[in-house]
């Protein structure tokens, strides 16, 4: 049943706002001296600190000199996960750019000199601004190479171009080399001999609990998926 609108024009007191104005500031009033001195209000985005006779700690978060912590799920900014040789292991697949539902993946594949096998992203472009922070390219990368474990979120900026992380910026952090890493498995002739026998005894085996490739994805493993899923009915939907 649709609402009856009041269009009436509005009387002398409505039209001096000054009862609103006075409820308004009663409320912020109220909330203040609330938080200063009693109990803390119930916004996640208070913080919890030590208040009452004596105490009158701002409970407010003093950015950007002070952040409040991220909860342990949040997702960061992408990275490209290099290998052991500092090359990334993404082998431009098109994977995460067909999983995207915002289209803000952009690769252009390459071959590696002498190896017609193996292929990298001549370009690897992520545009932060059309990202949904969905992870879906995390999920759908075969290699373990796109990983959103960063903790960190975009950068405030003016331009656009600087939303637009390159190869250059995305491959960072720790290398990762698997025992099933195809170019570990066939010697990639595109790696060099000592540097390929340094990566192989460096390797990663495969989990004992993984049911293929796709399972080493930390934090995407479908087993470790349906743990959380089980602990969490157990808990009564929690």
């Amino acid at each position: 049943m649709p609402y009856q609108l009041d269009n009436r024009p509005a009387d002398l007191r409505e039209q001096m706002y000054f009862p609103e104005i006075i409820r308004g500031i009663g409320a912020v009033t109220a909330h203040f001296l609330r938080n200063l001195f009693f109990t803390r209000d119930a916004n996640p985005d208070i913080l919890d600190r030590p208040r009452g006779l004596g105490k009158s700690d701002n409970v407010t978060i003093f950015y950007p000199e002070e952040k409040a912590p991220y909860p342990p799920g949040y997702r960061g900014l992408h990275r490209l996960v290099p290998r052991g040789d500092g090359l990334p292991r993404c082998v431009a697949c098109y994977m995460c750019a067909t999983a995207c539902p915002a289209q803000c993946i952009y690769i252009e594949a390459g071959e590696y000199p002498g190896d017609p096998v193996e292929k990298y992203p001549v370009k690897f472009v992520i545009d932060e601004l059309r990202c949904v922070v969905c992870g879906f390219c995390v999920e759908a990368c075969p290699k373990d190479a796109i990983r959103m474990d960063t903790g960190e979120h975009a950068p405030p900026s003016y331009e656009r171009d600087v939303q637009q992380l390159h190869e250059q910026a995305l491959l960072r952090g720790p290398s990762v080399d698997y025992a099933g890493d195809p170019w570990l498995k066939r010697a990639a002739p595109s790696i060099p001999a000592d540097k390929l026998a340094a990566m192989k005894a460096a390797a990663t085996p495969y989990p004992a609990d993984a049911t293929d490739e796709y399972a080493q994805t930390p934090g995407f493993s479908v087993k470790a998926l349906a743990a959380e899923a089980r602990a969490r009915s157990e808990r009564g939907g929690r």
